[in-house]
């Protein structure tokens, strides 16, 4: 993987912040693990209220991890007044999503000004075996602020 530079030296405290800010990672019991500028690690323990019929992790579940895990990562490399929106992902289900653990795995592929692409893995840890049960490509967007308009006349097109 390619090193990348953060252009807000605070990334780290940034990043940790937008993500305490999400109700929702809190409420799925989603954790950071590990940042580093365009890497991010994310995990979870096993809830049987996060599961589906069969008793393994609902596949939404894991697709808000890994989506979550890119957007940490993405936002690592933002500059310290953008906010963060994803604007697209893709997400392959590999394996049930099955253990005692779920850790997802995101780093920046390209970074952009405005677009970040991701990639992102999941993984599940069980009987003391790890294995990859999902990926996840995704793009986010940076949400800078806009300058105020001007509120000087335009020029005539007469």
């Amino acid at each position: 993987m390619a090193a990348f530079e953060p252009k807000n030296p605070g990334y780290r405290a940034a990043a940790i912040a937008m993500f305490d800010g999400q109700p929702a990672m809190h409420t799925l019991g989603i954790v950071i693990v590990r940042l580093a500028p365009g890497e991010a690690e994310l995990a979870m323990l096993h809830s049987p209220d996060l599961t589906q019929q069969n008793g393994f992790v609902h596949a939404g579940i894991i697709t808000a991890g890994l989506d979550n895990a890119c957007g940490v990562a993405a936002f690592t490399l933002m500059p310290r007044e953008a906010d963060i929106l994803t604007v697209e992902f893709k997400t392959t289900l590999l394996a049930p999503a099955r253990g005692e653990r779920f850790v997802f795995r995101a780093e920046v592929v390209k970074p952009g000004r405005t677009l970040t692409f991701c990639e992102a893995k999941a993984f599940a840890e069980h009987e003391g075996n790890t294995t990859l049960i999902a990926t996840m490509t995704g793009t986010l967007m940076a949400m800078v602020p806009r300058i105020a308009a001007s509120h000087e006349p335009r020029p005539s097109r007469a």
